[in-house]
């Protein structure tokens, strides 16, 4: 795969950090996502089909409108009733930039190794090849997992040389649910479950993915939606809302 350099090392994603970063989170995306399969499948026709999101798994996200410019805008998750005995948000700032390793998911079998991902020489973001299905890949011109900001990870759903792939099973992940991250200086980012929405390719909420947060989250991506037989290919993009919320 070919992989672009960074422009600027500032740190991706903060509120009040503006690098290349930064304002190129939704022109990655819009060029990458909208329209396109990201993470979809080569399947003439999957033989099992991945479970989909439930109606009420993420009541709080409004799928927006596609984003009017490349330039990002505070992400509002925040649940509209927090519970007072939940546990509160984990503030990243302890946690400095380590590249993460593997992502754990308890819930739905997945213990992966993860591969850094940039962008191609046409500002695509790059994916795992579908001969390494069983990968994921981490972002690497966001945030690492448990830094400030938006950290993504993305993955297969299937492929026709694998069959299911590593983010299969993402649709059935639901609020409360544990992701963990392994990191290169031997930490682990842990992250509950916010949310999980499915949306359309043509409306991929751009600024909810790769805009900037006041907080450590994690955002996992991966296709779904009833599989396109004439176009070999899902029409949607799921995605899992998560927050950190504890570093060992």
């Amino acid at each position: 795969m070919t992989h672009s350099s960074e422009a600027s090392r500032g740190r991706a994603g903060g509120r009040h950090v503006v690098t290349w970063r930064a304002a190129g989170y939704a022109l990655v995306a819009v060029l990458a996502l909208v329209g396109a399969g990201l993470v979809g499948a080569s399947l003439n026709q999957p033989t099992e089909l991945p479970p989909q999101p439930a109606a009420e798994a993420a009541p709080e996200y409004a799928a927006p409108n596609p984003p009017a410019s490349a330039t990002p805008v505070d992400p509002d998750l925040a649940a509209a009733n927090p519970d007072p005995s939940a546990t509160p948000a984990f503030r990243s700032g302890e946690m400095a930039r380590s590249e993460p390793t593997g992502v754990t998911i308890p819930k739905i079998g997945v213990d992966a190794k993860l591969m850094s991902l940039g962008v191609d020489k046409v500002g695509m973001i790059e994916v795992p090849p579908l001969t390494q299905a069983e990968l994921a890949g981490w972002y690497r011109l966001g945030p690492t997992p448990g830094e400030i900001g938006n950290a993504v990870i993305v993955g297969h759903v299937d492929s026709q040389e694998t069959g299911p792939a590593v983010f299969f099973k993402l649709g059935a992940l639901k609020t409360g649910d544990r992701i963990k991250v392994a990191r290169r200086d031997g930490s682990v980012a842990e992250f509950t479950v916010d949310g999980v929405k499915s949306y359309p390719k043509a409306a991929f909420p751009t600024d909810l993915v790769y805009g900037p947060s006041d907080r450590a989250s994690l955002r996992l991506v991966t296709c779904g939606g009833k599989f396109d037989r004439k176009k070999h290919s899902y029409p949607d993009n799921i995605i899992v809302f998560a927050t950190a919320t504890a570093a060992r």
